[in-house]
């Protein structure tokens, strides 16, 4: 194991104080929920996504904005109906998340089936690592405990506040995985790869204007996409390959795959990898537009400072900024 490796936090007397009682209630309830019957969760979370819709307005808005951008000849009662669905999936993925962290393997893999798994055998059994492109659909914790059981990843991950939190957090996604990795840790990254690991890696989102170049995303012309894809799918031992997830129709469970880029990854150009990459993730979320995390501000980083924002006035008008 690499020496970056972060093991799973201790747990700690402190936690017992009253401080963390709420966080204890929390988590218990989801706990406990996490037992009930596999359909009884998912109406559940559907409930309670409505509940979040009402409650999260300017979430809702940032989601109303994302659509609007992405798909501007959209009819507004479309991106209406699946703002409404995006808050039902996560109130589903609230639930799944308890799935995740708590149930035991042979009831996890009960509930999906792999497709693409030769690819991955194929490459590790040449020794090298996988560099596994993942995006942000709402499923993505239960995401991870499904590739973890076909075989244990390497990820990186964003450290929580509460410490608590942190603790339960990591234990539940290390559950069936190797090891995590701080969100920064790009030579632990290269080096999981070096060894011949599975390594997923989420490149969907606007981390800002460092190490970013502004490509076409859905209509925008110019979304902030990072150029860290570049970073690891150049390493000399990494193959690329999209890792995606989705739930079946019915209720029937997921559906995990493994499966090659459309275009090579990498190209021998950062801003052709984040083209690339932006179409395999126009790709995906066409096919599943409801599932996909729209309350994140995806184009929130301008190419120049002085360029209005995407949300501002949307924001202002429906509360504040988000």
């Amino acid at each position: 194991m690499t020496t970056h490796s972060i093991q799973p936090p201790r747990f700690e007397g402190r936690f017992l104080l009253p401080r963390f009682w709420p966080t204890w209630l929390m988590i218990g309830v989801l706990y406990l929920i996490s037992w009930l019957p596999y359909r009884l969760q998912l109406m559940m979370g559907r409930g309670l996504g409505l509940l979040f819709l009402k409650l999260m307005k300017k979430r809702a808005t940032i989601c109303m904005r994302n659509l609007e951008l992405a798909y501007p000849d959209m009819p507004q009662e479309e991106r209406t109906r699946i703002t409404r669905e995006v808050f039902k999936n996560s109130g589903i993925a609230l639930f799944e998340t308890g799935m995740a962290w708590w149930w035991p393997d042979w009831r996890v893999k009960r509930k999906f089936k792999v497709k693409g798994q030769e690819l991955l055998q194929e490459t590790m059994a040449k020794g090298q690592g996988v560099f596994a492109i993942l995006f942000h659909f709402l499923s993505l914790e239960l995401h991870a405990r499904c590739a973890g059981l076909t075989y244990p990843a390497v990820g990186l991950y964003r450290p929580h506040n509460n410490p608590l939190m942190e603790y339960l957090q990591t234990k539940g996604r290390s559950r069936s995985n190797k090891y995590l990795l701080p969100k920064k840790d790009v030579r632990g990254m290269l080096d999981a790869l070096a060894q011949g690991e599975l390594a997923g890696y989420l490149p969907d989102q606007d981390y800002g204007p460092r190490r970013a170049v502004f490509v076409p995303l859905f209509a925008v012309p110019d979304a902030a996409t990072t150029t860290g894809t570049s970073i690891f799918a150049n390493h000399p031992n990494a193959v690329t390959l999209l890792c995606t997830f989705h739930r079946l129709p019915g209720d029937k469970g997921y559906v995990l795959e493994f499966k090659k880029p459309l275009q090579p990854i990498p190209s021998g150009d950062d801003t052709e990898d984040a083209r690339r990459i932006n179409r395999e993730l126009e790709k995906e979320v066409n096919a599943y537009k409801e599932s996909y995390m729209w309350m994140h501000r995806r184009f929130k980083t301008r190419p120049t400072p002085d360029m209005p924002s995407y949300y501002e006035k949307r924001l202002k008008k429906n509360g504040g900024q988000s």
